[in-house]
């Protein structure tokens, strides 16, 4: 089967415990250290077996075979990735079964990043996730001060809109937001304002 590889934590005498995103599942897996094993690293796309033992309630991860990306050795897009992905260990946590939906973001956010800004490619595939979930307040209705949102918007985490005058946060133009936020396009804002926007999506998905 194939899956991302969402988070690794190190156990005893180098051995991991690797936890992988599916189509169907989020799986928590032992791989024990060998030097004829493939390396593993959060972000990975990995196909891969998976081996029950009587003795453990966790499978063992196997026959790993590393899946690449046409943009792999590109530091600045796999920096991003790897963030990315990090973000959803936390989210998912204690998540077993699962929609197809996170798996199949993550392939168009692979195929996307051919070719687009990985910021800007990671920022919009977000916005699919908020409006999959129930959580893009495209409403504008201000998180704060629950008033509707006119002429300038702010963005706190989750992407939840607000007035600017009750955060004291960096100001958008309503239309780009607007525009963010139905077409998941990031076409009117300027680099600058993607990193911003990348600085609050990396405070949690």
């Amino acid at each position: 089967m194939q899956g991302y590889i969402i988070d690794i934590k190190s156990v005893r005498d180098d051995d991991l415990i690797v936890t992988i995103l599916t189509d169907e599942n989020i799986y928590t897996t032992y791989r024990f250290y060998g030097g004829r094993h493939s390396n593993v690293n959060v972000g990975y796309k990995i196909d891969f077996e998976l081996e029950s033992n009587h003795k453990s309630t966790m499978p063992r991860l196997k026959d790993v075979i590393q899946i690449g990306f046409n943009w792999i050795f590109e530091k600045e897009k796999l920096y991003c990735w790897q963030r990315f992905l990090k973000l959803f260990y936390p989210h998912l946590k204690d998540v077993e079964t699962i929609d197809g939906f996170y798996f199949n973001l993550l392939e168009e956010l692979a195929h996307k990043l051919i070719k687009q800004n990985a910021k800007r490619a990671i920022c919009e595939i977000y916005i699919k996730l908020l409006e999959e979930e129930g959580r893009l307040h495209s409403e504008y209705v201000c998180l704060l001060c629950e008033k509707k949102i006119e002429n300038e918007i702010s963005l706190v985490r989750s992407f939840h809109p607000v007035h600017p005058n009750c955060t004291y946060s960096k100001k958008f133009e309503f239309h780009k937001i607007d525009e963010l936020f139905k077409e998941k396009s990031l076409i009117y804002l300027d680099d600058e304002e993607v990193e911003y926007i990348w600085q609050i999506l990396l405070q949690g998905i």
